[in-house]
């Protein structure tokens, strides 16, 4: 028994010395998240659309009419970032259109980088007061933050989908490389 309380003593106290060292763990607010976020999944998906080569661009993994080509997946992320930021900011979209006009590598890497880069003075200048102002979409106005993060699952998805088709090539996706 005595060894029994003995034990547990130990225990308690050295449960107690391991929770005093765990260092405090830090707060990120929902625009920072957001922000993080953004910059993660863009790196992604220019790496992705870097990596399959110019010769598989018109690959599709199936035979369905509806099924996009590897050029029409990534264009259509461009056209999503584009649409969403232009409209985060208040200006014209600079590049509508993007997955219905270019179908070759090397101008929808550019216009994609062009979309991110316009994304990134969006995201960049967020803080939490712009993120609640309201901003267009489709029929309805939301908070900017809400459509912020529309965009991110969008462009997650696009990143998802374009690891099937590197995949399907033999390509390791960017996100699995690192790991």
């Amino acid at each position: 028994m005595k060894t029994t309380i003995a034990a547990l003593a130990a225990v308690a106290v050295w449960s107690s010395a391991a929770v005093a060292q765990t260092p405090p763990v830090r707060k990120v607010g929902l625009v920072d998240y957001v922000k993080a976020g953004h910059a993660g999944v863009t790196r992604d998906l220019l790496a992705a659309a870097e990596r399959m080569p110019e010769a598989d661009y018109a690959f599709k993994p199936s035979k369905m009419r509806e099924a996009r080509t590897y050029a029409a997946v990534i264009a259509h992320a461009a056209d999503g970032m584009f649409d969403a930021c232009a409209r985060a900011k208040g200006v014209a979209n600079p590049h509508p259109d993007v997955e219905k006009t270019l179908t070759a590598k090397t101008p929808i890497v550019k216009a994609l980088a062009e979309s991110i880069a316009l994304c990134n003075d969006v995201f960049s200048s967020l803080t939490d007061q712009t993120a609640q102002e309201y901003v267009r979409q489709g029929p309805a106005e939301v908070p900017r933050i809400a459509a912020l993060m529309g965009l991110l699952a969008h462009n997650a998805e696009m990143y998802g989908i374009s690891t099937v088709y590197l995949r399907a090539k033999n390509l390791v996706p960017p996100a699995s490389e690192r790991r």
